[in-house]
């Protein structure tokens, strides 16, 4: 069947198409509004996102916070004899945490078992092992993090005595992260990260830190449409925390086949019972749909979110969809056709590309409804 088939996911993006800086305002980014039941299209701008909305529907929005996750450091070449010489340069990305001070980082380069990596504010970082989780991507490792007081720095690079480490703790580690950490902005912008970003790349009602992405569909809204979506509309907030994985395109050719990554969510009691009693709900979000139909699935209200939707697995709790345009051969991109079918995807991406919508994490938007 060719929704299984990972070549019909595909299309191909003139590169002026990708965003690379979010428009100002934002209401002023463009949307497209898919009806189903009349199979029409409306394009339009966020500035009328509302007057689509059934007035009975629930927004659920995930308000997880993107960590500065990207690290830029050096390699430490281990010689006591020259202990000031400079490796080379290492970028590191982390992504979750996996036991008290071991973290589980993507590295760029290729680093052994038990290299050392220097940081800014006295900070290291050691390799412990390889990671194999296929559903990630390549390039990473466990690792984990101490500090070396500056009084201590001279005697360790001669020594690499373990007793002069400190280990961080897990606050000590975020609190390195933002004060030294950058906005890991998704690799198909091509750009370093600016000022403007700590901003830019971070939803209004983001709250929880832990992702390593935004949940970019949250992005169209500033405080004031956000202020008055909650004043129209019943809402609710859940938390999942995008992981690398959501970039990772698919390898199998039968989609079946693909291992989803695993991401963390929560959901309040009280957000529980307004999905559960909700008569339509409308997802901000790809990451919120996840969230919802896992609890729909299986009444977790915590746990790990690997749930690949298709259109051979459809939602069964959520209504409508508001989400960006995703890279192909990607799971969102099939998460999409779940909700209008392969063909339609096919046909709405044409539409996006010929009226020159913009695409990606800080392009333009849908509708689904």
């Amino acid at each position: 069947m060719r929704e299984l088939q990972l070549k019909s996911y595909d299309y191909i993006l003139p590169k002026e198409r990708i965003a690379t800086y979010p428009i100002v305002p934002k209401e002023e980014a463009k949307l497209l509004v898919y009806e189903r039941a009349s199979d029409k299209i409306t394009h339009t701008t966020f500035k009328d996102f509302a007057n689509f909305l059934p007035q009975d529907t629930l927004l659920v929005f995930n308000n997880t916070k993107v960590l500065p996750a990207r690290l830029y450091g050096t390699k430490v070449v281990q010689d006591s004899k020259n202990p000031n010489t400079k490796g080379a340069k290492i970028e590191a990305l982390f992504h979750k945490e996996i036991t008290p001070n071991v973290y589980l980082m993507q590295f760029k380069g290729r680093l052994k078992v038990g290299l050392l990596v220097a940081f800014e504010g006295g900070i290291f970082a050691r390799i412990l092992k390889d990671n194999q989780d296929s559903t990630l991507g390549a390039g990473f490792k466990e690792a984990e993090f101490f500090r070396i007081p500056q009084k201590n720095l001279q005697n360790y690079l001669q020594s690499f005595s373990k007793t002069l480490e400190s280990p961080l703790n897990r606050e000590e580690f975020f609190e390195f992260l933002e004060h030294f950490g950058h906005i890991p902005l998704p690799p198909y912008l091509k750009r370093q990260d600016t000022q403007a970003d700590k901003k830019d790349y971070q939803s209004v009602f983001a709250k929880h830190l832990g992702a390593i992405a935004a949940p970019t569909a949250s992005l169209h809204f500033s405080e004031e449409s956000y202020k008055n979506l909650k004043q129209n509309f019943q809402n609710t907030e859940i938390t999942l925390h995008v992981v690398a994985g959501t970039f990772v395109g698919v390898q199998s050719e039968n989609i079946l086949e693909h291992k989803m990554h695993k991401e963390y969510f929560f959901i309040s009691q009280d957000s529980a019972d307004k999905i559960y009693q909700a008569s339509h709900i409308t997802a901000i979000g790809t990451t919120a749909t996840r969230v919802i139909e896992e609890f729909a699935r299986n009444g977790k209200l915590r746990g790990e979110c690997d749930l690949f939707l298709h259109p051979q697995n459809k939602p069964r709790k959520t209504n409508a969809l508001l989400t960006n345009f995703h890279l192909p051969k990607t799971t969102l991109l099939m998460l999409v056709a779940s909700f209008v079918s392969l063909d339609t995807m096919q046909r709405l991406y044409k539409e996006a590309i010929a009226r020159n919508y913009r695409f990606y994490s800080y392009g333009d938007g849908m509708l689904i409804l």
